[in-house]
């Protein structure tokens, strides 16, 4: 029997949209593996943003749908908010890595001790995110 794609459960904020960077620098790849570990804490779901981004109507009008979604971006340049805009889906609450004072390099060895200053970040940006949200992101259709 296959588990559904978008489980309820995880608390308030385990119905979280987690829209990640995962660029060419750490603090991309601190961003994309930060959404990895909240998804398996339970914080949230981690979602497609390459499907957003690619304009594929299921994927789109699910981040449109949602009530609870965080977008991850690693530095200024705000792919992940731009991606977002061009689409036309409403940025609800919004984290930038640089903006923590993680400088952005080409250093991909990620410390355990930066993550989890990420990951709290992350945490603090949705806490003002609707509670009561009955089920998780909608699956990519």
């Amino acid at each position: 029997m296959s588990e559904p794609c978008c489980p309820t459960g995880g608390g308030a904020q385990g119905n979280v949209m987690i829209l990640a960077c995962s660029g060419g620098s750490n603090v991309g790849q601190l961003s994309n593996q930060a959404a990895v570990e909240l998804t398996l804490e339970g914080f949230g779901k981690m979602f497609c943003l390459a499907g957003i981004g690619g304009h594929l109507s299921g994927f789109v009008q699910s981040a449109k749908d949602t009530a609870a979604m965080v977008a991850i971006d690693g530095c200024q340049i705000g792919c992940v908010k731009a991606i977002l805009e061009h689409a036309q889906v409403p940025l609800k609450a919004y984290v930038v890595l640089t903006d923590l004072g993680i400088e952005k390099n080409k250093n991909f060895t990620l410390e355990r001790g930066t993550l989890e200053r990420v990951k709290a970040a992350v945490r603090e940006a949705c806490k003002d995110l609707p509670t009561d949200v009955s089920s998780g992101p909608a699956c990519c259709t």
